[in-house]
């Protein structure tokens, strides 16, 4: 483990996890509760045109939340992510997974994605909350 107090946890009774972590442990730390972040740009607009463009601006208006917050990418516990389209988002999960390293890395949280009717923004395909946890003596 780094030096991020989180334990990710993933029994072999349970199915191999892609993407995602089974469980994860948060030892010590300063919690971090992110604000759902969908693909909006500084001035308020959505911007991409794709669940994939949606999903990489959403999870880079999250981690730069999560950084203002004193939090690294390896410190996310739990992320949820709401679709308007879960079938569009499965057939696109390569290339979001593509994203998700580039952007975090191989640490994954615990995660679920859950289908929307419609976002706030009706423009917006994706819109991803999570927590984080920042490790003693970093962030906040």
């Amino acid at each position: 483990m780094s030096d991020t107090p989180l334990e990710r946890i993933n029994p072999p009774q349970l199915s191999a996890p892609s993407g995602f972590s089974h469980a994860v442990v948060a030892a010590t730390g300063t919690m971090v509760f992110l604000a759902g972040q969908t693909a909006l740009d500084a001035s308020g607009r959505i911007v991409g045109h794709g669940i994939v463009e949606q999903f990489e601006r959403a999870l880079a208006n999250l981690l730069a939340a999560a950084a203002a917050a004193g939090a690294a990418p390896c410190d996310l516990a739990k992320l949820t992510v709401f679709a308007v389209d879960v079938d569009g988002y499965r057939a696109h999960a390569r290339e979001i997974g593509r994203v998700w390293k580039r952007l975090v890395g191989g640490d994954y949280p615990a995660m679920s994605v859950i289908g929307a009717a419609r976002l706030w923004d009706e423009a917006a395909l994706v819109e991803i909350e999570g927590i984080a946890v920042v490790g003693r003596g970093r962030g906040v």
